[in-house]
Order: structure tokens, then C-alpha cells, then sequence
């Protein structure tokens, strides 16, 4: 079995969920953008090329709307600010990974692909930037193809979509309970929800993603030696 096979083999599994999420979602999307009016061409080339979920859902009323480019620029800032802490977080684990490979992998970093390849026990046999190459590949994968076929078939769509954006939450309530039950301790995680919803009680819904991103950073940070001291022990 080649270098690259086994990198394959060990991290397709990874992605199921993902699969499962990401052509909901993906399907939802390009419906959405053909029902608006745009060519299957659209969500093909938004997905490939912009690839941010939540920013491509949002650049369908800006791409309906009078041209507003620093709107926008805004736009894309707060909706993708969160993007910073996973990418603060994976300057370890991308190190000593070779270009193109890097480059790929940092476009390619979505919150799903971010949560797998962070968390992800890789076997010691398969090559840690090849495992997140091919994440981060068969996720984009899934989310272009999803969108796309949307984008050709919503036409024939006729069901009720409202709700399947639930598959994403539900995910990622999985994965938090699988890194869970793997931790020794539990402070990082007890620390990450209280503070999550102090931030949604203050700034409500609609804004609480980034200040509950800066206040576990910070105290984090302060907790760090404690959190590895414990580490160490066990």
C-alpha cells in the first residue's frame, strides 16, 4: 500500500460525517443560488473558490444587491474572523509540512476540516501532512459537489430544506464529545462552555461567536501550565 493510500484509507473515515453535513448544506446552497436565479455555474466556482459556508449563504443577497464593496470587505471579516484562532492554533501541527501542500491546507481550513485535523489520532504509520491533505480535499470535495448538483437540480426540489443546517450543529456536538471523553481533564472543555454562554447571554445569537473565541483564548492562555502540569501527570 502506497504512502498516500494509507493516508487515504485512515482518513476518509474521518470525513463521513462531514459527507453527511457538507451535502445537505452544500445541496441547500445550490438550490438556494439556482431559485435566485444564478447558473449552476455559480455555486460551482463560489464553492471552489471561496469556499467559507456561512459567507457564500451571505453572498447570494450581495450578489442581489447594489454593488457595495466595503460592505462586503466587512462582511467577510466578521462573519470569518474565527478563522484567525484556528489558524493560530494549527502553527504547530503545519510547520514542517512542504508548499504547495501548506498552502492548500490553510485555504482549505474550515471549521470542520480545523476540528479533525487538530483532534485527529493519526496512526503512526501515515504522514501527518498527508492525513490533512486528504481531509481537507474530500471535505472541499463534498462541499463543491454538494453545492453544485443543488445548483443544477434545485429546480426539481420540492421538499421542505428548513432545518438541515441542524446536521452541522449535531456534528459538531459529536466531535466535542468524542475529544471529551478522550481528555484526562476537563478544564479546557468546562472553561470553553461556560465562557461560550456568558458570551451568548451578553452580545445574544447574532454576535457572541467572536467575544467567546477571545475570552477562551485569553483564559486559556492564563490556565495553560496548570492544564499542562495536569497533562504531564496523568
Amino acid at each position: 500500500m502506497s504512502k498516500q493510500t494509507r493516508a487515504l484509507k485512515a482518513a476518509f473515515p474521518y470525513t463521513l460525517p462531514i459527507f453527511a453535513g457538507f451535502w445537505f448544506l452544500g445541496l441547500t446552497y445550490g438550490v438556494l443560488m439556482n431559485v435566485s436565479g444564478f447558473s449552476f455555474i455559480y455555486p460551482l466556482l463560489m464553492s471552489m473558490l471561496i469556499y467559507a459556508g456561512s459567507m457564500e449563504f451571505i453572498a447570494v443577497d450581495l450578489l442581489l444587491s447594489p454593488f457595495n464593496p466595503l460592505q462586503a470587505l466587512l462582511m467577510t471579516l466578521m462573519v470569518n474572523a474565527r478563522h484567525m484562532f484556528y489558524g493560530l492554533s494549527m502553527l504547530g501541527p503545519l510547520k514542517d509540512i512542504k508548499q504547495p501542500k501548506k498552502t492548500y491546507l490553510i485555504f482549505g481550513m474550515c471549521d470542520e476540516t480545523f476540528s479533525i485535523n487538530y483532534s485527529a489520532e493519526i496512526p503512526g504509520d501515515v504522514d501527518r501532512g498527508d492525513f490533512m491533505f486528504w481531509v481537507t480535499l474530500l471535505n472541499q470535495l463534498y462541499w463543491v459537489s454538494g453545492a453544485t448538483l443543488g445548483g443544477i437540480f434545485g429546480s426539481f426540489i420540492t421538499f421542505n430544506t428548513e432545518g438541515l443546517d441542524f446536521a452541522m450543529t449535531a456534528m459538531f456536538i459529536v466531535i466535542f464529545l468524542d475529544n471529551f471523553l478522550k481528555e484526562e481533564d476537563h478544564t479546557s472543555s468546562f472553561t470553553g462552555l461556560l465562557l461560550a454562554v456568558l458570551a451568548l447571554l451578553i452580545f445574544g445569537p447574532d454576535g457572541f461567536i467572536i467575544p467567546a473565541m477571545l475570552l477562551i483564548l485569553a483564559a486559556l492562555t492564563l490556565l495553560r501550565g496548570r492544564i499542562e502540569s495536569k497533562e504531564v501527570a496523568a
